[in-house]
């Protein structure tokens, strides 16, 4: 199977009805033993493969590493009061689950030192929602334990970058006590569970705050429950939760074998989930969170005003590996609908199925959406189906979606008003970290983070709105409406220098790509205003969800992307790959034909990616070779519609000479860029041009 041919066959949401009129018994006999509080054994291997059940264990090392754990405690707290600047390999497997990892700043690097040791914290979130206090402690710990910035994540949570071993407790302990959480916000578990973060009165659109409260249901419904993480961050002292009757009853439930009797971690055993478990909740008609790549989709479903239930679907996942393709994007399937009673107990069945059923033998064929492509979906429900007790309904009808971005003012519905803030790739830092930090602090103000990364202020009385605007427009805070109609909308992972998954930049290089991809569309005439879903990674695992981006750039060497092209507006449509091993320094030479080509041959209101699709990649390409050069009245036409002089200095024309500067004027620069929240190439020129006053 090629890359081209497993992102196709599989990719396309089939649409929101049942594909047959097939009937099901309201009730299915579990045939699912009882299971007892060991290792899990039943373990899906290739086929031609020893079976886990016929004798030694078939596991990765991670398996081994949690089975000899104690439930996430050990090497973990040992390693912790070690001196070292680092932790163990096999400890900072288990600081995932915790909610980090274990980095190395490439760029700190002292010459004969080794790696540069750091840790990143990522917070749990539930649809976004942070309250006031907890905001002002993250804000704090950046300064003070971190390095200076927030990142804001594409699954609506929070990330410190730079925290030393020496200040990890601290830091835990710091966002435990303020209302905070990391537990389960990486790992083989479920991660924050996603919702779509607009702040509506109940009684206005009532299915946001169902959404929400779902999230945060689920989000507890399978969270660990062994105690390891208060033993670790707090020395064992424990914090009071409060989990509804409900989810309660539902996590113990094991009527229909789910279960493991009598371990501290009922639902996930000695050995968790086989790998990251990823889980997104919506509502008719608003596709912000992109809820079909999750490993569970769920969209709220209305009648007549009235909550009845959820449509589920199972299966998607964007993480995939270059020249391997064995791994391949997908976008989740149908499974049908549930009552609104029974949705936790479908959540907690098909969990429990990836977990028996999942691979534990090779991580990068573990996600659950492999398990569903190799069974098919009618098989991976029927076994679903045992587990929950109950079969599926047809799915609800929906309305059509889109992605709403949540920029700007907004009404809640309440008589307070909430305010979208763009965030360039989620990074707040500098000036615009400080004004932000005043109003929320001044006002007492909730927030809540977008799958953008973007922030939105809530409940804020419209007599405070001319003091926020006042005040976030002195630190240079841009209104959506002034800002790019590419940057608006696109997206990128941190990538370069702290990840150690990332071939080449994303966070830092996107901004830059975007003006030069500004420029050549209007060399060929297109509108200033024409707008498209960009997004970039470092490296193929696809944490800011390239694959379903109307032009999608994954890192594939240094300086280096694989294109993939034809993700549609709604998010309903896997893009597929184009071009590999595109230079970053050839941007303009590659897409100036594929621009010219959409502008002279897309339908009125096409969008970019719809275009992609429509005329297909070979037209496309058959355009890129032949293209000998814009026409002279294409040039003239054009005309109108370049930049402005005022902004031509920072948008460079084409890929700029490479220039060496020593280290220390490097680190001023860098200082500098990340003071006044620009880019590094916006910060150089600006030095530069002043040389000539």
């Amino acid at each position: 199977m090629s890359a081209m041919t497993a992102a196709s066959g599989i990719n396309a949401f089939v649409g929101f009805r049942p594909q047959n009129g097939v009937k099901r018994a309201s009730r299915v006999r579990a045939s699912v033993a009882r299971r007892v509080a060991n290792p899990i054994v039943a373990v899906a291997t290739p086929s031609g493969k020893k079976s886990a059940n016929e004798g030694e264990k078939n596991w990765s090392k991670v398996e081994h590493i949690k089975e000899n754990s104690d439930f996430l405690r050990h090497p973990l707290i040992e390693q912790l009061a070690t001196e070292d600047p680092f932790i163990s390999e096999d400890a900072a497997q288990l600081y995932k689950f915790h909610g980090g990892y274990q980095q190395d700043d490439r760029e700190k690097r002292a010459f004969g030192a080794g790696k540069f040791y750091q840790f990143m914290m990522r917070t749990k979130q539930p649809a976004g929602t942070v309250p006031n206090e907890l905001y002002l402690t993250m804000d704090d710990l950046a300064d003070s334990h971190g390095n200076g910035t927030l990142r804001l994540t594409t699954r609506q949570t929070y990330q410190l970058h730079g925290i030393l071993k020496t200040d990890l407790k601290p830091t835990f302990q710091a966002v435990i006590r303020n209302m905070g959480s990391t537990l389960g916000a990486c790992g083989d578990i479920n991660r924050n569970v996603m919702a779509s973060p607009a702040p509506y009165a109940k009684n206005f659109k009532p299915e946001y705050a169902i959404a929400q409260e779902l999230a945060k249901d689920v989000g507890d419904l399978l969270a660990p429950q062994s105690g390891a993480y208060y033993d670790v961050w707090l020395d064992g002292e424990q914090v009071l939760t409060v989990e509804k009757p409900e989810v309660v009853a539902c996590r113990n439930d094991n009527r229909f074998g789910t279960n493991f009797e009598g371990s501290p971690e009922p639902i996930y055993g000695t050995q968790f989930l086989p790998r990251k478990f990823k889980i997104g909740v919506t509502v008719p008609g608003d596709n912000h969170i992109d809820f079909l790549t999750n490993d569970i989709g769920i969209c709220v479903v209305m009648k007549n005003g009235e909550h009845v239930g959820y449509n589920v679907y199972a299966g998607g996942g964007m993480g995939r590996s270059h020249r391997n393709n064995d791994t391949f994007p997908r976008l989740a399937s149908e499974l049908g609908f549930v009552g609104k009673d029974d949705i936790l107990y479908a959540v907690k069945a098909i969990a429990c199925a990836q977990r028996d059923y999942g691979r534990r033998d090779d991580r990068k064929q573990s996600r659950l959406k492999y398990l569903i492509h190799a069974w098919g979906v009618e098989k991976f429900k029927a076994v679903t189906e045992q587990y929950m007790g109950k079969a599926f309904q047809p799915l609800a009808d929906l309305p059509p979606f889109t992605m709403p971005t949540y920029h700007g003012w907004n009404e809640q519905g309440d008589g307070k008003l909430w305010y979208g803030v763009h965030v360039v790739n989620g990074r707040l830092r500098g000036d615009a970290k400080k004004a932000l930090r005043a109003v929320i602090e001044r006002y007492e103000l909730p927030v809540r983070l977008t799958a953008n990364q973007d922030l939105l202020l809530t409940d804020i009385d419209p007599a405070w709105k001319s003091d926020i605007v006042a005040t976030l427009t002195a630190a240079g805070v841009k209104d959506a409406s002034g800002i790019d109609a590419l940057d608006q909308i696109s997206i990128a992972c941190p990538a370069l220098p702290l990840c150690g998954l990332a071939i080449t930049e994303a966070e830092r290089g996107l901004p830059d790509i975007n003006k030069r991809l500004r420029n050549i569309m209007n060399k060929v005439g297109l509108p200033a205003d024409e707008q498209f879903l960009i997004r970039m990674t470092g490296c193929p695992n696809g944490c800011a969800r390239p694959y379903q981006a109307e032009l999608g750039f994954v890192g594939d060497g240094p300086g280096s992307y694989q294109i993939w092209m034809g993700g549609t507006s709604n998010l309903l449509k896997l893009a597929e790959p184009y071009a590999d091993k595109v230079k970053e320094k050839d941007i303009e030479t590659f897409f100036e034909p594929i621009f010219y080509a959409f502008k002279t041959g897309k339908n009125a209101d096409e969008r970019f990616g719809d275009w992609a699709n429509r005329v297909g990649f070979k037209a496309i390409k058959d355009a890129q070779e032949s293209y000998k050069g814009l026409p002279a009245a294409a040039k003239a036409a054009a005309a109108p519609a370049a930049v402005p002089a005022s902004a031509a200095a920072a948008v460079p024309a084409g890929r700029l000479p490479r220039v060496m500067i020593e280290r220390e004027a490097f680190e001023v620069l860098k200082a500098y860029a990340e003071a006044n929240n620009t880019t590094l190439t916006e910060a150089a020129t600006a030095a530069i041009l002043k040389l000539k006053k």
